[in-house]
Parts: C-alpha cells; structure tokens; sequence
C-alpha cells in the first residue's frame, strides 16, 4: 500500500466508536497515514488501555476528549436496525452532543476554529433509491440524490447530514459527511461488490476528508472503485481521494455461490438492500 505523506491539516484525530468492526480496522490503518489517534467507545479496547470508555450521551467525557484534537471521525452509534428509542439515544442524540462538544472546542481556541469532524453516514440514508441499472447504461447515482432512508438507521444518518448542513451554514462547523457502503475485507454477496469499500480505501477517503481544503459541509459516496459501482464519486475524488481496488476480483465467486441480482428479489431492487425488507438487527 502507498502511504501518502502526513496531510498538513488534522494530525491527531479522535475516532469514536474506535472498537467496533469499521474502527479496529480504520485503528490498524490511519496510522500509516501520519495520524496519531484518540480512541473513544462505549465498550473498553483490550489493546488500547487509554482509550477513552465513554457514552456519546455523557457529554462531559465528550468535552474532554475533543480537547486539542485536530479533527473527528465519528464513526460511534447504532450500525444496524434497532428500535426508535435506541436509535434516538444512540445515533440521534449522541451526535448531536458530540457536535456540541466541537463547537465548544473551537469557541475555546484562540483562532476560533472548531476541528474538523467526518461523519460516517450510510448509503441507507438513500436506501429506498432504485438500484442503478449501470450495466444498461444507466447513470451513477449522484449524491443529490433525494435521501430515502429505509430504516430507523438510515433515518439517523438522513438526520446526521441535515445536523452537518446546520452546524456548518449556523456555526461554520466543517463537516465531510461520508454515506459509507460495506467496508469489509472482502465482499460478501453480490449486491456488496456495487457498494464495496476496501478497508485501504476506507483509509485514503478518510486520510482525504480529513486533509482537503475548505470542504464546509460535503456530502461523499465512500466505496472503492468498483467495476459493478453504482454511486458517483466526484465529489469524493474531488477531495483528492483515489479509489485502488475493485470488487471485481471476487465476482466469479460471488455469481457461482448466490447468482446475479434479481428483480424477484426486493432486496435486489434498492440501493438499500436488505435493510428494505428484512433489515439485520443491533443486538445490544
């Protein structure tokens, strides 16, 4: 993997949510990008004994780790389907107080500059959005796309976007909100190769929201380079992001095991997925 040089804005970053699946990987990572990280999560790290064990509710724990950092990557909350109460607490109120806590950072600082933050929003902000057929000739979904959420989940993420906007026409709070597809190792079924985001990728995108120059508040499609993709990613490279990988590498696999997409399917019929019909659940 090509490391790029250190950026010569955010240097330590706060990552919350810094232990679940898509932080352990962006920890491994980020790193390698010149970052030192401020780990933050509900659940203890057993590798990061200073990691900062905090609710996104408790806001004076929220405060203190923003303290002197130079950028956020919010990554914390709810990442599945759950109740509208748990979803509230979680995905709703907890980013707004982490927004609090930024703002108030910046009021703090001499020059008046809050820290940057990167929102992980979800493409199931735009979920109930007919899927792209790319292979007839079909355009990429731009991100102006109407937001169609198609969970609770995908609610808070419609609602995490609209917060962005406001902290950012109101506050001049800077935000790179990132509607993030599937980031795994590799892809898992069929659809996943459309929207698939290679961890490495996961990692220049971020490393490139952090870094680019007067982004205000802007709205990214976070995938790699897919050959099946179906989302435009202007205005991510426009951030000077660039894609390496392709999902492509796994589709003889992928159509051997499940077959194409299907129209008889209905989670085949939207950008969402399953999340449509028969959403995975939060277990907590």
């Amino acid at each position: 993997m090509s490391v790029s040089p250190p950026p010569p804005g955010p240097r330590t970053i706060l990552l919350t949510g810094a232990a679940g699946g898509l932080g352990t990987l962006m920890r491994e990572l980020l790193p390698e990008h010149g970052y030192e990280l401020r780990l933050l999560d509900v659940r203890p790290i057993p590798d990061a004994p200073d990691a900062i064990v905090a609710d996104l509710n408790d806001t004076e724990a929220l405060r203190e780790a923003v303290r002197g950092v130079d950028g956020v990557l919010h990554l914390a909350g709810i990442s599945l389907e759950s109740t509208f109460d748990k979803i509230l607490e979680s995905n709703i109120k907890g980013t707004y107080h982490l927004y609090e806590a930024v703002r108030a950072e910046g009021e703090s600082r001499a020059d008046g500059v809050a820290p940057r933050i990167v929102f992980a929003s979800s493409n199931h902000a735009v979920g109930f959005t007919p899927r792209p057929r790319t292979e007839d000739g079909a355009p990429l979904v731009p991100v102006e796309t109407l937001r169609r959420p198609d969970t609770y989940y995908g609610l808070s993420k419609s609602f995490g976007e609209d917060l962005a906007q406001f902290y950012w026409d109101k506050f001049g709070q800077e935000t790179v909100s990132v509607r993030i597809g599937s980031c795994f190792k590799e892809p898992t079924d069929v659809r996943m190769m459309s929207v698939w985001m290679s961890p490495a990728d996961g990692a220049r995108l971020f490393h490139a929201a952090l870094s680019a120059e007067n982004v205000g508040h802007t709205v990214v499609y976070g995938s790699s380079a897919n050959t099946r993709l179906w989302w435009d990613l202007t205005s991510a490279r426009a951030l000077g992001y660039e894609p390496q990988d392709d999902s492509e590498e796994y589709a003889e696999n992928l159509l051997a095991e499940f077959g194409p997409l299907s129209d008889e399917n209905p989670a085949h019929l939207y950008m969402g997925g399953r999340f449509i019909n028969d959403p995975p659940i939060w277990p907590y």
